[in-house]
């Protein structure tokens, strides 16, 4: 029998939102816990004193001396559970959780979990939208909007986690997981890619039935657990797929046509395997695909995210400031790219977070009549994808939209998509979206 882990005394690792959340949860389980932030300046620190008056609040660097004396350390997803500090508490007894732990252990409803390293944030979305449709009481969060702990009761509960959640979850049991994709992202953080899949692979621990991309071998579930795939080939029976249905592309299930590419207001291929995901998570908790079929016709996607902007004398334009890491852009270029008449002028550069740029080239010499870079590390994907494609380096977004501007021909695309983080130039991706938003306004 495995002995039950007392739990006396608990810290809360990190004073940002996530925090705040759990030490609100713990204080409405009448729970003792005291709270800690890297930062030697929190912002807002006398709200929180007065918020938590019980709690000791302890700022800076963590020391382990302080956390091994906790028998719960709570940790956000913002904070890297490999701190020494961290790990000499766990060495001394300390049981370290998340969030999204807690919520776990305590949940009675059905869970649909999704991660992924791109695409997330748009399946996440529409499927709490399909539920809804279908006259489900449904409550969505985790990574995008609403903590985990802040959601309210519902019949069904759509989260999305990221690594960093997964980090700190052992038994999420969901009734349906996913991992949509892989691609690097946040190796400024991990041991290489190992390690970010390891994490990513928690979301399967105790799950009813994993969602598979059977075009991404690394998104694969354990052994033994059910299984529904799907891809952008013809499927097998009780699998989703893509096929040629009198001359047109069709999302289908094994031989059954479900809905036309052309009914769907979220173009680009990416964004078809982000609807036979979403239709196939539906489906594991009851909801039949054609039950739901007006509602993803009105699905337009989520801003910043390979977003439409408009159109001037035949140039469109988008905006996918949320494609802050390689494979999001290589989704965002193989998405558009088969579908336009003309070439991508591709806008991209800022934080490149240790990525390896080089698998940009093969999809940028198809389908790019260019790619202009900007921002810290905008040389490095230009010297990625030079000899492929014409490249520019330049020093701001501005600089690099005009260019395209000045070049763009009837049928092809501006594309924003910085395959990077934003913070050399703006405060987040949504600003730098809104940005790029304001220079396209001022041409239309």
């Amino acid at each position: 029998m495995t002995a039950i882990h007392t739990i006396n005394k608990r810290m809360i690792v990190g004073l940002g939102m996530t925090g705040l959340s759990a030490a609100r949860w713990c204080q409405r389980q009448g729970y003792a816990f005291d709270l800690c932030d890297t930062r030697t300046q929190v912002p807002g620190l006398a709200a929180v004193k007065a918020e938590f008056p019980r709690a000791t609040i302890f700022t800076g660097p963590l020391q382990a001396d302080i956390l091994s004396a906790y028998d719960q350390l709570i940790v956000s997803p913002g904070v890297a559970i490999h701190e020494p500090a961290i790990q000499a508490a766990a060495a001394a007894g300390a049981e370290i959780s998340g969030d999204v732990q807690l919520f776990a252990e305590r949940c009675q409803q059905p869970i649909i979990a999704i991660t992924g390293s791109n695409g997330k944030s748009t399946v996440t979305t529409l499927v709490g939208e399909l539920l809804a449709a279908a006259g489900k009481q449904v409550a969505v969060g985790g990574n995008i909007g609403v903590p985990v702990l802040d959601l309210p009761a519902a019949e069904i509960y759509v989260l999305e986690l990221s690594s960093f959640q997964l980090e700190t979850t052992r038994n999420l049991n969901a009734a349906a997981a996913v991992i949509l994709n892989l691609s690097e992202d946040h190796l400024d953080r991990y041991d290489g890619m190992a390690g970010y899949l390891q994490a990513k692979q928690r979301i399967f621990q105790g799950c009813r039935l994993a969602v598979v991309n059977r075009d991404d071998a690394a998104t694969s579930a354990p052994a033994g657990t059910a299984v529904i795939r799907f891809g952008l080939d013809a499927p097998v029976a009780g699998a989703f797929g893509l096929q040629r249905v009198q001359n047109e592309s069709w999302i289908v299930l094994g031989e059954q046509p479900v809905i036309a590419a052309s009914e769907l207001k979220i173009k680009g291929q990416h964004n078809l395997a982000n609807v036979m995901a979403a239709l196939a998570l539906v489906q594991a908790v009851g909801v039949a695909p054609q039950t739901v079929l007006p509602a993803l016709r009105q699905f337009a996607g989520l801003e910043h995210r390979c977003q439409w902007l408009g159109q001037r004398e035949g140039v469109s334009f988008y905006n996918d400031s949320k494609g802050t890491n390689v494979g999001s852009t290589l989704a965002a270029i193989n998405g558009l790219g088969p579908e336009i008449n003309g070439k991508i002028w591709l806008l991209a550069g800022g934080e490149g977070k240790g990525q390896d740029f080089k698998p940009l080239a093969d999809s940028c010499h198809q389908y790019a009549a260019a790619v202009l870079t900007f921002g810290a590390d905008g040389g490095k994907i230009s010297a990625a994808v030079n000899g492929h494609c014409p490249t520019e380096n330049f020093a701001t977004l501005d600089d690099a939209f005009a260019t395209a501007l000045q070049h763009a021909q009837n049928g092809d695309v501006i594309l924003l998509s910085p395959a990077c983080a934003s913070f050399d130039q703006f405060r987040n991706y949504v600003q730098r979206g809104e940005y790029f938003r304001t220079l396209v306004e001022a041409q239309l």
